[in-house]
């Protein structure tokens, strides 16, 4: 079942597109892409079904407008701060800066449109876990191009680890940050009020911190991928004696 929103005031509309815009996200950050319908995007803006059909298409058109208008300035900031963060001679300040460089953009923009904030991260967990196939294409649409782009920079300032690990960790970074940004109060709750999870200054170094560690530490001992395993004699056939026809 659907949580709705309450219903807006149809005599008091803001810009009608914005209000399609941000009913779709709050739903879809509570219920998923397949759950909600147009009709109940509609209905949580105080608009009709046709004002969604008219200013985006389908619902698919409007997931990925979502993404846009949130990800795009996201994106130009990441890229912005990697370039500076790939100037730094240092390994270790280069390393450092990259990890910030993209974890920064997403907290800054907390309260602005950029980045979204709690609930657009919140629906991007909701969607990456969902496994919508629409969803998949519109994050890999979104996304791809710069997590290469970051992923290729940590490489080059550790040469010694393989890129598929490199991949594995930033992976593990992704999730930390959802997490981080969605549920501040935990860590609250757990450290008994000594740390203030929705301090985003403070999150922000615990997380650089913890993702340069992971990054520097050394490559998976996997032995079993370095010796050729021994060729298995194949088992001798036992007799099967006469057919028998059936």
């Amino acid at each position: 079942m659907v949580s709705k929103l309450p219903r807006k005031e149809t005599s008091r509309k803001p810009n009608m597109r914005e209000a399609i815009l941000a009913a779709a996200e709050e739903l879809f950050s509570v219920n998923g892409f397949n759950a909600v319908s147009v009709r109940d995007i509609a209905q949580a803006a105080g608009a009709n079904p046709g004002s969604v059909t008219y200013h985006f298409k389908t619902k698919d058109g409007l997931l990925l407008e979502i993404y846009q208008r949130h990800c795009a300035p996201m994106n130009l900031r990441r890229s912005e701060l990697l370039a500076a963060a790939k100037r730094i001679r240092d390994p270790q300040d280069r390393l450092e800066a990259i990890v910030r460089a993209y974890v920064l953009p997403a907290f800054s923009s907390g309260s602005d449109l950029a980045g979204g904030g709690a609930r657009f991260t919140r629906l991007r967990a909701t969607m990456s876990a969902e496994g919508n196939e629409v969803a998949r294409r519109i994050i890999a649409q979104t996304f791809d191009e710069t997590s290469h782009a970051f992923i290729d920079a940590i490489c080059e300032c550790l040469p010694a680890v393989p890129r598929t690990e490199i991949v594995w960790r930033s992976h593990f970074l992704l999730g930390a940050l959802y997490y981080t940004l969605v549920t501040p109060e935990r860590v609250s709750r757990l450290s008994r009020g000594d740390a203030d999870g929705s301090d985003a200054g403070e999150a922000i170094e615990h997380l650089v911190q913890a993702t340069v560690a992971s990054f520097q530490a050394p490559a998976l001992d996997r032995p079993e991928l370095a010796r050729p395993r021994p060729a298995t004699p194949p088992k001798a056939r036992a007799n099967p004696g006469p057919v028998v026809p059936r």
